[in-house]
């Protein structure tokens, strides 16, 4: 009787691990899938609205893209550098967005993975693309050589974007704190105004 019983525990333990294993690979197609199509939308929209706006304004949008990017990054970071256990004393006191934060800690992987990787290299693509189309509207504007024109436009771009991502992830490792559960109200405010709930539940086992 023993026995047997020790065989259901390691053939349920088995499935669970199968299925645990499943879980990231899953993960992988589906984020690979949702980012394809995320890329040409917000891509067309950009180019769209770029080209019809003046370059005061086309600037302005580039500068947006950017950091959007580094926010989403830096709230990556410090997701993936946070504990829960200051979020449990506040949850005990039903502050408002603790157990989001809590469930942020919990989805680390998930939410990082999203942030950074999804958010972050999306907006880094879609930077480059603006930048162009502002070069091509600069071109027209004033005679000089596109090539210089781009090599610069370019390089104040990637400048923006890793000395900004810098200094998020700086800021991201000091107040990882202050900023899940700052994104934690966030969702709070979503899910108790809209209905919706971006992050799956998730035990601490």
């Amino acid at each position: 009787m023993e026995t047997e019983s020790k065989q259901k525990s390691v053939s349920k333990r088995k499935k669970n691990d199968k299925k645990n294993k499943s879980n990231p690979i899953k993960w992988i197609i589906f984020i690979t899938i949702w980012t394809f199509f995320l890329a040409i939308g917000m891509s067309f929209i950009s180019e769209k609205v770029l080209k019809s706006v003046n370059i005061i304004i086309a600037f302005f949008i580039l500068t947006f893209i950017i950091l959007t990017g580094i926010l989403f990054d830096t709230i990556g970071i410090a997701v993936a550098a946070s504990i829960e256990k200051p979020f449990h004393a506040m949850a005990s006191k039903k502050v408002r967005g603790a157990k989001f934060a809590i469930n942020l800690v919990r989805n680390a992987g998930l939410v990082s993975s999203f942030c950074n990787d999804v958010i972050g290299d999306v907006c880094g693509i879609i930077s480059g693309a603006a930048a162009t189309i502002i070069v091509l509207q600069l071109n027209k504007m004033i005679s000089i050589n596109v090539s210089y024109l781009s090599v610069i436009l370019s390089a104040f771009v990637a400048a923006f974007t890793v000395g900004g991502k810098a200094f998020g992830k700086q800021l991201a490792l000091k107040k990882s704190k202050e900023i899940v559960f700052y994104v934690g109200k966030v969702l709070y405010y979503i899910n108790h105004k809209l209905g919706i709930d971006l992050l799956p539940k998730k035990s601490k086992k």
